[in-house]
């Protein structure tokens, strides 16, 4: 076996750059790149092993540079999800505070189920300079240290402490970030000294691999259960999650549902599954779901969960699915997921392959003249409802789905809108009407505010070619904005439209919910009156970004529609700030989400609104199906 004197890190970085996703004739590479910010823990090993070899195979493994640790795995998460997981990048980060800032975005790539390799460097294996400069220590475990806190937020968690075990930690890795069932953040902790240090490299290991996806076809016991209970149904629905989008199965979910005439409700990581106009298409379900998907869901005698976890919102915290009876038949690729709400009817399959057996499989099934006649007059007047939502009311400031209907006037059918917190994916879960199956971008596993500008730059990486529209509130945006400069350095084309609306609104609006009266959501002086003079706008423009202002008044949402169009027109990363009335809110999808109220208080707000919730809370079921 012929080997090559190499360290631990250069060893590692040509692994990475030889490893190939294979997803049936698709095929690219597994880690398209690296991020990285450099301290003393990574610029002597990762560091000098990606200048070593930009310098000796350019472009083999491209190197990029961050201004924060968190949003280079927002980066790479959105990278990955428009690539259909097939692909993501991986992220290097120093010792103590620079680990610690992966630690929000492992935990959103898990919550997800979406791929990112995160390298972060840890203190000495050796101690021989213990305690060295962000090193912890704990009288009860002196080898307890940052990194250990992504074993939780990770899929997978190891710590290379000799150099030889790069080789099994490696391929290890790669199988967890390669499998559909199990991805998310993968985490390989490396100790400083030992980035450094020689290893002797088999040549096989360095050499092109080839990792390929699995798609289970299903097995034809639960197929044929599954297939029983859907024709016995009389109104089903389907659930369309994130897992119809990342095994290309929207065409296969078309096919079905225009055969057998079965209405979908999509999940926040499932819209794109069928375009907005679709007869059979419903909106989004559950506690930000439309009426339409929300009142057939409660009805449905069968719920076929097509790639979901059946999170809280799509549920609308166990309220949607009311019929005593109700069944669900759940297709996934894990166990995990396809035995939620205790099935009896478990298809453990690929989305993509379950959907054309069932298709196969349900032959002339049919649901009946009076259910598709319901489906269609839900869809018909919800669809009235978006569209005096959408329509310019004369308010000033603008509403935000004023704001929702402008931008979207002046998108194309391929651009891309990412959002991840605040009040705007609910109102988006409702609203946005996507034309496109990787059109709908919105973070809602994790909900991390500060998502959004990052993870836009990782939506524009994975596809040059689609315009990206960020849509980003002033709370979202003060988390973490300084990815601008990586727009700015890269020239990187991105829209965002930033909302202005003084405080956090989704949680201002939650607060009045529980009785809380929006204590703590507004941005006041300390006096808790006067709004703050803070301009956004103008820290934008101090990082060199194009901003455009759009001032209140009766042609606001004409003069946003414009904007957006210029900005789609120009190059590099341009920013739109307006202004939005937190009082406003979308159309009412009939949905609830379950936020406990304080059980006693001498306040007659909190007391109101924990009369509501025990009403409320009357309708939840234990979804034993």
């Amino acid at each position: 076996m012929t080997t090559r004197t190499m360290t631990v890190s250069q060893a590692l970085v040509e692994f990475l750059a030889n490893q190939w996703t294979v997803d049936g004739t698709a095929r690219e590479r597994t880690i398209a790149g690296m991020f990285g910010i450099f301290g003393h823990g990574n610029v002597a090993g990762i560091g000098q092993a990606l200048l070593q070899l930009q310098e000796q195979q350019p472009g083999l493994m491209p190197y990029r540079q961050a201004r924060n640790e968190q949003a280079m795995v927002h980066q790479s998460v959105g990278y990955a999800r428009m690539r259909r997981r097939r692909a993501t990048w991986a992220s290097t980060a120093s010792v103590g505070p620079g680990a610690a800032n992966l630690l929000t975005g492992a935990a959103l790539a898990t919550a997800n189920r979406l791929p990112a390799l995160l390298l972060p460097s840890d203190t000495f294996a050796t101690r021989v300079s213990d305690p060295v400069l962000q090193q912890l220590e704990h009288p009860h475990d002196t080898g307890l240290q940052v990194t250990d806190a992504f074993r939780p937020l990770s899929r997978f968690f190891d710590r290379v402490s000799r150099p030889e075990q790069l080789f099994s930690i490696a391929l290890a890795a790669m199988r967890v970030l390669t499998d559909p069932a199990e991805t998310g953040a993968v985490t390989i902790a490396l100790p400083e000294d030992v980035q450094s240090e020689l290893l002797q490299v088999p040549d096989e290991f360095l050499q092109p691999r080839q990792w390929h996806l699995r798609r289970p076809l299903p097995e034809s016991g639960p197929l044929a259960r599954a297939v029983v209970a859907i024709r016995s149904a009389k109104r089903p629905i389907i659930v369309a999650g994130g897992g119809v989008l990342y095994s290309g199965a929207e065409d296969a979910l078309r096919a079905l549902v225009e055969l057998t005439g079965i209405p979908v409700g999509a999940s926040q990581a499932g819209v794109g599954s069928l375009a907005w106009d679709h007869a059979q298409y419903l909106g989004g379900i559950g506690a930000t779901g439309t009426t339409a998907a929300n009142r057939l869901a409660a009805q449905a005698d069968v719920v076929i969960g097509i790639g979901t976890r059946y999170s809280d919102f799509t549920t609308a915290s166990r309220t949607a699915f009311q019929h005593p009876d109700v069944r669900f038949v759940n297709v996934n690729v894990a166990s995990f997921d396809a035995y939620k709400h205790g099935s009896q009817l478990p298809v453990l399959a690929d989305a993509r392959e379950a959907l054309e057996a069932l298709a196969g499989e349900l032959g002339s099934y049919r649901v009946e003249a009076a259910y598709a006649e319901s489906i269609a007059a839900e869809r018909d007047q919800w669809n009235r409802t978006v569209d005096r939502a959408l329509a310019p009311t004369g308010r000033t400031p603008m509403t935000q789905p004023e704001i929702i209907g402008a931008v979207l006037a002046a998108s194309d059918p391929r651009d891309v809108l990412v959002q991840a917190a605040g009040s705007l994916p609910g109102d988006l879960h409702k609203l946005w009407r996507v034309r496109d199956p990787l059109g709908y971008h919105v973070e809602y596993a994790f909900s991390c505010m500060g998502y959004e500008i990052a993870g836009g730059i990782g939506v524009r990486r994975a596809a040059p070619d689609r315009d990206v529209l960020v849509l980003v509130g002033d709370g979202s945006y003060l988390m973490l904005h300084s990815e601008l400069v990586t727009a700015v350095a890269e020239n990187i084309k991105l829209v965002v439209v930033l909302v202005q609306n003084q405080g956090y609104a989704s949680i201002g609006h939650l607060s009045e919910t529980v009785g809380s009266a929006r204590f703590g959501t507004a941005f006041r002086a300390a006096d808790g009156v006067e709004p703050l003079p803070v301009d956004l706008a103008a820290n934008a423009r101090s990082y060199g970004v194009r901003v455009i202002d759009i001032p209140s008044g009766i042609d606001a949402p004409a003069r946003l529609a414009d904007a957006v169009r210029l900005a789609k027109s120009s190059e590099g990363p341009t920013l739109i700030q307006v202004q939005s009335d937190p009082l406003v809110y979308g159309p009412d999808g009939e949905g609830w989400w379950d936020v406990p109220v304080a059980a006693t208080s001498t306040l007659a707000s909190t007391t109101a609104a924990r009369a509501e919730y025990l009403q409320k809370r009357q309708s939840q079921r234990p979804l034993l199906g």
